[in-house]
């Protein structure tokens, strides 16, 4: 039988909520003079605030509006970038109105499409981007949508309904003594929320989630952060993943921080600064990206050396509980704006080497792990629980186990607690395949180690047997390739062996950063570099057993197809190589 594995302290107290309109109810009341959301302004260094009763009284206004159209109970879809009516639209939708159905922005329209028809949504929130997508929807009667609301319309014309107009009509609704939002009540374990799981429309599972399922996630991760109202938190991962909406949206919300919207990827250092951030969530790839940049910086000024010993003594001063970080690495954290202090990662694993530089100066940087089906956060790092390659401890609220497990204690990792879906909507086959007497298995292979910390070892289905009954995690040798100079990424798979017809062997794709290899090496003829890459393959082989070796390799310089929560499609790939 699994042991009981031990699950994270509740650091800080937090304000209990028992759905989301409770909590913009307790915002708006502790919080209400706070700046709730911050613009920039045509004026350099001059920001435009939003009070959390400004928009607050917003939420209720737009929620009261859409009521008196006939929407209450309805399914509402949003789509479009992170933005201030992104957050809007989701929270009048869900405090009181009815079901929210976030859709993926960057899907193409032939899935989105269907989506709109699965979900069986009435009336969707869209951004300028998306009105040819909405104009084929009306023109061909497209799943059961009536009511079509633009973020960015002033005026409704031609039966599409301006975002603002609606605000100014339930404001006006609310004077005249509407109550008819502000007074709906919530049922706390009813579906709400549906979100589509990443992937293709034939494989995305609609998710099921409740109040009941968001609220303890925030509370949970309320628990081991410290997020105030002095904070400002970057959105920059797409809203309609739970990862961002979750934890860079509603908890933020929950605790009286300031949100502000990301510009892009050419933009982040500058938002940064500009919005004098102090926590952001993001995928491994970006605080990589950025590490990578400020160490090159920090190597082109001749400054290597002193950031090494400042690092030997800042953290010798730490063991007797003195923190110098931020004077020590004062220009690092002025280079970065001054105030960013704590950085969530999840998605896939961060490179450990990365991990541990980021909090040698002085920026927390933690692992988190979670799921759509979860809420998402099931496990993370914190101040008192960091453990590098591992995901942290167990939250507060939930159980953990590791289901059939081999011999070194590796197997399928099981999770329980009220951050839960409640289901796969219409897919009661597909609900029955993950949860079991209350137990959702998470397809992620793990283990615990001694101290009940997590380390993710890959996807179920992605594990490669050897007729030996060895197996094979290819995130692990994936890890150790993407460590050599001059690799974006790579992906490994097993391909049927010519000298051994019922054995596999290892191969991997690997993705060559061209600049790199011409500045690094001297190298642009792609022979030569694969040349230079099997040669630097077969050190790597040298650092594991032989049944791990990497046998052939492909090379490229156009990216891995990913989903767009940075996952590689491994079977698409697969696709893309002439085995």
């Amino acid at each position: 039988m699994d042991r009981k594995h031990k699950v994270s302290k509740k650091l800080y107290e937090y304000d209990e909520f028992r759905n989301l309109k409770e909590m913009l109810n307790n915002s708006k009341e502790k919080f209400g003079e706070c700046p709730a959301f911050k613009f920039k302004t045509e004026i350099p260094g001059k920001l435009r605030i939003e009070t959390y009763k400004e928009f607050i009284d917003k939420v209720e206004a737009l929620g009261t509006a859409l009521i008196s159209i006939g929407l209450q109970g309805k399914r509402i879809a949003v789509i479009g970038e992170n933005r201030y009516e992104w957050a809007l639209a989701y929270l009048s939708v869900v405090c009181g109105t009815g079901i929210i159905v976030p859709l993926d922005k960057s899907l193409p329209k032939k899935e989105l499409l269907s989506l709109v028809e699965r979900s069986e949504v009435e009336a969707i929130f869209y951004s300028e981007k998306y009105n040819a997508v909405m104009e084929e929807i009306k023109s061909n009667n497209i799943g059961k949508v009536n009511f079509f609301i633009s973020m960015d319309a002033n005026k409704t014309v031609d039966g599409i309904f301006s975002q603002n107009e609606l605000v100014e009509l339930g404001t006006g609704l609310i004077k005249n003594g509407a109550k008819s939002f502000i007074e709906s009540n919530i049922d706390n374990d009813e579906m709400s929320i549906i979100l589509f799981t990443s992937g293709t429309t034939s494989y995305a599972k609609a998710v099921m989630l409740s109040h009941t399922n968001i609220v303890s996630n925030i509370h949970d991760v309320a628990s081991i952060f410290d997020l105030g109202t002095k904070d400002t938190m970057l959105s920059f991962l797409p809203l309609h993943h739970t990862f961002e909406c979750t934890v860079g949206f509603l908890y933020p919300f929950s605790v009286g921080a300031s949100i502000a919207y990301c510009e892009g990827i050419r933009h982040i250092a500058d938002n940064i600064k500009e919005y004098q951030v102090s926590a952001m969530i993001s995928v491994p790839l970006l605080f990589e990206s950025i590490y990578k940049q400020m160490m090159h910086k920090i190597d082109k000024q001749g400054k290597t050396k002193k950031v090494k010993f400042g690092i030997i003594i800042s953290n010798t001063l730490r063991k007797i509980g003195i923190d110098k970080r931020k004077f020590v690495f004062k220009d690092i954290h002025e280079a970065l704006g001054g105030k960013l202090r704590l950085c969530v990662t999840g998605a896939a694993a961060l490179d450990s080497e990365v991990e541990k530089g980021f909090n040698d100066i002085g920026i927390e940087v933690y692992q988190g792990y979670g799921l759509t089906e979860t809420s998402p956060v099931v496990a993370a790092e914190h101040r008192t629980c960091s453990k590098p390659g591992s995901i942290g401890q167990l939250l507060p609220s939930f159980e953990g186990k590791i289901d059939n497990p081999n011999d070194q204690g590796i197997g399928e990792l099981a999770v329980k607690g009220p951050c839960v879906m409640l289901g796969y909507y219409g897919n009661k086959d597909a609900t029955d395949e993950v949860i079991k007497d209350g137990w959702f298995y998470t397809g992620d292979l793990a283990y615990f180690d001694k101290d009940d910390y997590i380390f993710i070892t890959g996807r179920k289905k992605d594990v490669i047997v050897l007729k030996n009954g060895k197996n094979i995690y290819p995130e692990e040798v994936e890890a150790l390739i993407d460590n050599i100079e001059g690799i974006k990424e790579s992906f490994v798979f097993g391909k049927p062996d010519q000298d051994d017809e019922i054995n596999l062997k290892l191969a991997a794709k690997i993705v060559y950063d061209k600049e790199i290899m011409k500045k690094n090496f001297g190298l642009e003829n792609e022979e030569e570099i694969k040349e230079k890459i099997w040669k630097d393959i077969k050190e790597v082989n040298k650092t594991m057993p032989t049944y791990k070796y990497i046998k052939e390799i492909y090379i490229t310089d156009k990216e891995l197809i990913r989903t767009t929560t940075t996952k590689i499609k491994r079977y698409e790939e697969i696709k893309t190589i002439q085995v």
